[in-house]
């Protein structure tokens, strides 16, 4: 690889999304930035091999682009004398939609939320377009299959491009009614990039940041809507965990062993902030409920005391609100703490759906192994190791199973 392919690859992996969003903030078309920043980087490795790579690749590749975007509107028919006065409408705009919402990315976010785009395949739609993850990643956070969440993505795509739907940054008082899309897609950036360690992908280490100062931004732009405050109370109450889940030798830790006084104590304390104001609201959703738990799990480490009952009521609650396989499993782990190892099992082994999830299957080995079930308890690690990449969890799963004999 020459260093010219280097470069556009670099720029790819830390600004492709960054660059779609600068791009169909001013067209308000989303295919058509997709497909002229590819052009542009087509451009890029035919030109920059012989004429050098430019002091600002991302610079070169946002000219190109629009420059491409410029052709393509001539093209249909735009006349050349209407350009400037179509420009200044659109700097308008621009500078408009940035007043209301602070951020390209945001902005795109709240774009692609449109009601004319199929609900289901509105925060897929984010995450590669505004986010840029590919399927297979972003199949992940919703429990498909890569190949079907490629198939639903070019479909999503087809289905706007035939309606001709024209993107629009939604005014503020249509801000609340796209909210829930944009948090689902914060939320699941996030969970891409929260299991990204040194050596990872680095637009993947990168994105569980960027998920964060979304959610902060979000948070700030809505405050008077108590899910946005919760979610990001939630992703501080994690991030703010983030350097004890490894201890010096890159091994996995436990949330039970891991050491707090290594917690980052200010993004704790403005979770706890977050979290008070969006009760106050009166507007409980899965995402403070979700972040209470993590803020339940915090306290009772820290004071030494824990609290398996109030974990099985929030549990429950988020079962009740938003039901998920995730929640399940973790009310199983709650059960087992509240009213036995038993208990906890007979609940996990009541779920559908479970078989090629991995939490379950760790949770099953680990419950089976404290009931001295040990060729069971073998079987299901075996199982937990072989559904997750990262190799420190399953070298902490194997070690584990070692333990048992």
């Amino acid at each position: 690889m020459n260093g010219a392919s280097r470069a556009a690859q670099a720029v790819a992996r830390a600004s492709h999304a960054r660059l779609v969003a600068l791009l169909a903030a001013r067209t308000r078309d989303l295919a058509a930035a997709e497909d002229a920043l590819a052009e542009a980087f087509r451009a890029a490795l035919e030109t920059w091999p012989t004429r050098g790579v430019p002091d600002n690749p991302e610079a070169w590749l946002l000219t190109t682009a629009r420059r491409t975007l410029g052709h393509a509107a001539r093209h249909l028919g735009v006349r050349q004398a209407a350009l400037p006065a179509l420009a200044q409408l659109a700097e308008e705009a621009e500078a408009r939609a940035q007043a209301a919402i602070p951020d390209e990315r945001l902005a795109l976010l709240f774009v692609c939320a449109h009601p004319a785009i199929a609900e289901a395949d509105r925060a897929p739609l984010m995450l590669q377009a505004v986010l840029g993850l590919d399927a297979a990643r972003i199949a992940g956070p919703f429990l498909v299959a890569p190949a079907t969440m490629g198939q639903r993505l070019s479909r999503a795509k087809a289905r706007i491009r035939d309606a001709g739907l024209a993107f629009a940054v939604p005014e503020p008082s249509e801000l609340p009614a796209r909210l829930d899309n944009v948090l689902e897609a914060i939320y699941a950036a996030y969970g891409s990039g929260w299991d990204a360690i040194d050596g990872a992908d680095p637009r993947r280490r990168g994105l569980a940041e960027e998920a964060l100062w979304l959610a902060r931004l979000t948070a700030e732009l809505l405050p008077d809507q108590a899910e946005a405050l919760g979610l990001a109370a939630l992703l501080l109450h994690c991030e703010a965990r983030r350097p004890a889940r490894r201890d010096a030798e890159g091994r996995f830790v436990p949330l039970a062993q891991q050491d707090f006084s290594r917690w980052d104590r200010a993004m704790l304390a403005e979770a706890e902030a977050l979290l008070g104001r969006a009760a106050a609201l009166g507007q409980l959703g899965k995402f403070q409920l979700e972040a209470a738990i993590q803020s339940l799990h915090a306290t009772s480490l820290v004071a030494g005391k824990a609290a398996p009952n109030a974990l099985v009521a929030l549990y429950a609650g988020l079962l009740a609100v938003a039901p998920s396989l995730g929640a399940a499993v973790g009310h199983a782990a709650a059960l087992a703490e509240a009213a036995g190892a038993e208990a906890g099992l007979a609940r996990l082994e009541a779920l559908a759906g479970a078989a090629s999830y991995q939490p379950a299957w760790a949770l099953r080995a680990h419950l089976l192994a404290r009931l001295g079930r040990s060729a069971a308890a073998r079987e299901a690690f075996t199982q937990a190791m072989g559904l997750t990449e990262d190799k420190a969890v399953r070298e902490f799963l194997a070690a584990r199973q070692a333990e048992i004999g």
